[in-house]
């Protein structure tokens, strides 16, 4: 069983004791005469006092020239001083009582003299007279013993555990430098393995090679090779490059140190380079061992020609110590540095170089059939229905991450338990989908019935255009439902492919343009309910022009900078004659488009009316809609029936 070392957090009860001790001595030694029911008295009545014999004892305090009064037993048993009868003791006095009166003279050595005479002719001779003369050493001592605790409490409390608690336990603001990474090893070792790990084939042989030459080192090293310094995860967010790294820690069984690039950041200069000096040294006494960054581009980033401002020297100085850690003097060691990042085009190119991170493993994407697999794994703890085909829902998700496909599944369990259902249905899940892509519905938002007729016009012309063009993906579910921030919303499935032509992204385009040709088509006028689409053709088209090469006149130029270090600065890596040009060429092609979805829905004008319609009555139409509408899809290479709804949604902002 394994041993439980949480310790809880917070104050011990036995310091808290302690401290409210120390104040109270301290407290006591500041002000020793605090706590007494001292009454002030005048000179001429402490004398009758005295010879009535009512007074026991005199205090004379030389520094401050005050005279402390105790009365004696007689006068505490008169009725004239009941009041100190059942008087407590002074916690501030050694546990005695008194004094009970007090009051200030102006010379000792008089009052000495009086207070003697006094006592020659009163009842009483025996009154003690006590002179209090000050102590300068004494109380030099008592100050100094005094600001020791104080400044020993607040050591304690602020600044060690402050400092620990900044420092990852570490202890203290001393150890601020050390590194805040996270070891696992022995006990607390990740259980993670390669089995639970879906999809991404590609990257998992890649970096089932590290933990090779962790476990079996002499294999790669008898022929002269050296073991690689590091690892680089490069993809989208939500791909599973944490996951891998957590798979490599838990098939290596080595020492895995884990942080991230932001936990090397701190206020004070110089912390960051000495945190990566500090996990370098652990790493290196422990290995063979591995160091896992995520998210580098927080301290990777590259390194700026001209600072302005020297606001990122200590994230450079950081980099720099990194880069010297991972391939300068006195590295041979068994430390495998991996790390992710879905920034690797920032990213200083003195990092990327090969020794220090010589493999470079992309995570993409997954496939349909990684897709697959990945649904495997979440569709485990679910109560799934008999009509749920996991094939189906991997090809419904084209594009979507590991992340995004463990979000439809809990998504669709949620959507289930609102239907009150004993276990989750396909419907669930294509409801899941809806919801995730498009947001919410708003079924009880009032729109008048001329916006309405505007906006199923709108989705019917998006329809129409892409089941009668070749190359765009045809819209297989229409709504005129609001949805999310949408007034209607469209879902097509894409054609999953690796490269794409002129045709199709002009297909693409015309398709997009559908929405405001259609309006313009039928009530002559256009509205704002376009934005997305525009936006969306606009970067089409920019891309087409000044990217990819795919314009005559503009010719096979692409500006576009792989580095993501634009050399150019501020300005454009191409003249102004040339930019006018780009804009006018991205102009035409619109504005092409657009015509020619116009042209496409006049010869169909009776079809768009008719599918719209259908849109207006129903609300939401599906592939067999369009079917029923323009018949069987004239382009035998479209295989609709086996790509059933959803992957993006054409929002749509309120119409004004």
């Amino acid at each position: 069983m394994k041993k439980n070392n949480f310790k809880p957090k917070g104050f011990n009860p036995t310091w808290i004791y302690g401290i409210i001790g120390l104040l109270l001595i301290g407290f006591f030694f500041i002000t020793p005469n605090l706590g007494g029911q001292t009454k002030s008295l005048d000179r001429g009545t402490f004398n009758s006092y005295v010879q009535k014999g009512f007074v026991d004892q005199v205090d004379l305090d030389l520094e401050k020239n005050k005279v402390s009064v105790y009365l004696s037993d007689k006068a505490l048993n008169s009725e004239e001083f009941k009041q100190f009868k059942n008087e407590e003791p002074s916690l501030t006095n050694f546990g005695s009582k008194g004094p009970n009166f007090s009051f200030t003279i102006a010379d000792a050595g008089n009052f000495e003299k009086e207070f003697n005479e006094i006592v020659a002719s009163s009842v009483n001779k025996n009154v003690k007279l006590n002179t209090i003369t000050p102590d300068g050493f004494t109380k030099l001592f008592l100050q100094i013993f005094i600001w020791m605790i104080f400044f020993g409490i607040i050591y304690f409390f602020i600044f060690r555990k402050m400092g620990g608690a900044s420092s990852g336990g570490q202890g203290g603001i001393f150890n601020v430098g050390k590194s805040k990474a996270k070891l696992f090893e022995g006990e607390d070792h990740i259980k993670t393995t390669f089995k639970d790990v879906a999809g991404l084939e590609g990257a998992k042989e890649e970096i089932e090679e590290i933990v090779e030459f962790l476990k079996n080192p002499d294999k790669f090293t008898k022929l002269g090779g050296k073991i690689p310094k590091g690892a680089l995860l490069v993809g989208p967010p939500g791909t599973g490059k944490t996951l891998l790294a957590k798979a490599v820690a838990g098939e290596a069984k080595v020492p895995f140190y884990s942080l991230s690039g932001s936990d090397f950041v701190e206020m004070f200069v110089g912390v960051g380079a000495s945190r990566v000096r500090d996990l370098f040294k652990n790493a290196k006494e422990k290995s063979p061992s591995i160091i896992f960054i995520d998210e580098i581009d927080a301290i990777g980033r590259a390194r700026g020609k001209s600072n302005f401002s020297g606001s990122n020297d200590e994230r450079e100085n950081t980099l720099n110590q990194l880069l010297t850690e991972m391939d300068g003097f006195g590295t041979e060691s068994n430390v495998i540095v991996i790390a992710a990042t879905n920034r690797a085009d920032i990213l200083d190119k003195a990092l990327t170089r090969p020794g220090r991170f010589d493999r470079l493993i992309h995570v993409d994407l997954p496939e349909v059939n990684e897709r697959k697999d990945i649904f495997k794994v979440h569709l485990r703890p679910l109560k799934l229905g008999e009509d749920v085909d996991v094939e189906f829902l991997a090809k419904q998700t084209p594009g979507f991450s590991g992340a995004d496909i463990f979000n439809v599944c809990n998504e669709a369990a949620l959507v289930a338990a609102r239907k009150n259902k004993d276990v989750v249905e396909k419907q669930d899940f294509l409801d899941a989908v809806d919801r995730i892509i498009g947001g919410l519905e708003k079924k009880s938002k009032v729109i008048k019935p001329s916006e309405k007729r505007r906006i199923a016009y709108h989705e019917a012309g998006h329809a129409t255009i892409g089941w009668l063009t070749e190359h765009a993906a045809p819209l297989v579910k229409v709504t005129i439902v609001p949805r999310g921030k949408s007034l209607g919303a469209a879902w097509y499935l894409p054609e999953e492919r690796q490269i794409t032509t002129t045709e199709q992204m002009l297909d693409e385009m015309c398709m997009t343009m559908g929405g405001r040709a259609a309006e313009e088509v039928v009530m002559g006028n256009i509205s704002t309910g376009a934005l997305s689409d525009l936006e969306k053709v606009t970067k089409q088209a920019n891309a087409m022009v000044s990217i990819y090469g795919l314009n005559k006149e503009i010719g096979n130029i692409s500006y576009y900078d792989s580095s993501g270090q634009n050399e150019y600065g501020f300005s454009k890596p191409y003249s102004e004659l040339t930019a006018q040009k780009i804009d006018k060429e991205i102009n035409l092609m619109i504005e092409g488009q657009y015509e020619r979805a116009k042209e496409i829905l006049r010869l169909n004008r009776d079809k768009l009316d008719l599918l719209a319609q259908k849109l207006i009555d129903k609300e939401v139409i599906f592939k067999e809609d369009l079917e029923e509408v323009f018949g069987p899809r004239p382009f035998s290479s479209e295989i609709i029936d086996e790509k059933p709804v959803v992957e993006e949604v054409q929002n749509q902002p309120e119409i004004i």
